[in-house]
């Protein structure tokens, strides 16, 4: 279990650099001569036809509605595989890190509000602030290498796995557009088709993925978020089957395996350095003074190491839960403030906000880069201090 847990950090620590290097690579094509190749590749279109029906969508949503789909498909399979077999299996296990994500979505969303109570086109970017980045905030943890005890990894990645299962459910119910009924009723009909496959205990990957096809095309044409798709795709797939010689294995593990490193060497880098492309020449500084980046910043930077340390706090002082094995309180705060490493999951959440990247003139955006940046050093040099005391 150990060295499962350990390659996974490897893992996510190598896709957190790459994380950066395409976010500094778009700040710099963006900040240079070669902004009009940079917007010219996003909204480069392509289509694919059946007969007369017709799929046509620039590059940018094909990454955001399409390849995060295939992101939000290994949160899924993370999530059930976790609850099954895993850190999210008991109540024991679970309580803190599900207490400190409750407390790292709900205080940032409220810092967000009190910056913009009362403006109805800035409140929809309420949920921004309540995310996690999991590969780059294990990235960050991972510096300090085998120093930081095994636990406080864990509870890391736990909550972070928590928090993307909360960011699906505020996507379904927030951030969905005008249904389409006819839509729905195919999305419906795929996913009652993929819940039979599972109780007859089909274990043919490709029957699962030929319908979840299906099942992602409806979803986007039915006006709830494509990505929800890949979820729901996840909770049907059987953690354990029989193959045709009838020896028991996992889809659910076969398919991570599979899939996990096209989505820390592909699709998350490439989602960064679609959406991470801010045209810095164009902010002044007193935009970032303004109420949706302050709340942005706020959140994420103050909301997430206040709203995790404090749950997680209260939770071991009432003995709900304990403190991870072998950390100290300040290794939990350090591992706190890592958290407000909102990034790849924020800028998402972003981009159903606010369709419109020039609402706020790229400051949303900026505040998202700033806070997160904020939250990987400071964090990084609390973590360094505590370690040193223990």
């Amino acid at each position: 279990m150990k060295q499962k847990i350990s390659e996974f950090l490897k893992t996510e620590s190598v896709g957190g650099i790459l994380l950066i290097v395409a976010t500094i690579f778009a700040l710099v094509l963006v900040n240079s001569p070669l902004e009009d190749i940079y917007h010219s590749f996003l909204h480069l279109h392509l289509s694919i036809s059946i007969g007369d029906y017709v799929l046509d969508k620039s590059l940018l949503h094909w990454i955001n509605d399409g390849l995060m789909a295939i992101f939000f498909l290994i949160v899924g399979l993370e999530v059930k595989r976790e609850i099954i077999d895993g850190n999210l299996s008991s109540i024991k296990q679970i309580a803190l890190p599900a207490i400190g994500a409750v407390g790292g979505m709900l205080v940032p969303a409220l810092f967000y509000v009190y910056f913009n109570n009362g403006d109805e086109v800035a409140m929809r970017g309420w949920a921004i602030p309540t995310a996690t980045d999991i590969a780059f905030a294990l990235g960050i943890l991972s510096l300090l290498g085998k120093r930081v005890p095994l636990s406080l990894k864990i509870f890391l990645m736990a909550l972070a796995i928590i928090d993307d299962l909360g960011a699906i459910i505020i996507i379904a119910l927030f951030y969905t557009s005008e249904i389409s009924m006819f839509s729905t009723y195919v999305a419906l009909a795929s996913l009652t088709l993929l819940i039979i496959f599972n109780i007859l205990g089909y274990s043919k990957k490709s029957l699962y993925f030929v319908v979840g096809l299906i099942l992602w095309i409806s979803v986007l044409k039915s006006g709830v978020h494509a990505t929800l798709a890949g979820v729901a795709l996840a909770f049907t797939i059987p953690f354990k089957a029989k193959d045709v010689k009838g020896q028991i294995f996992s889809p659910i593990k076969e398919i991570e395996h599979g899939l996990h490193p096209w989505i820390t060497f592909f699709i998350l880098p490439l989602f960064a350095f679609v959406n991470a492309g801010v045209d810095l020449r164009v902010i002044e500084l007193n935009q970032m003074t303004n109420s949706v980046p302050l709340g942005i910043m706020a959140g994420l930077f103050l909301g997430k190491q206040i709203g995790v340390f404090g749950f997680s706090f209260i939770a071991i002082k009432l003995k709900i839960a304990t403190l991870p094995k072998g950390s100290n309180w300040l290794m939990l705060y350090g591992v706190s403030i890592l958290t407000g490493i909102g990034f790849t999951m924020s800028l998402f959440i972003n981009s159903l906000a606010f369709t419109d990247d020039t609402l706020f003139a790229y400051t949303d955006k900026l505040a998202i880069l700033v806070a997160t940046l904020l939250s990987a050093v400071i964090g990084y040099l609390v973590l360094r201090v505590a370690i040193s005391r223990q």
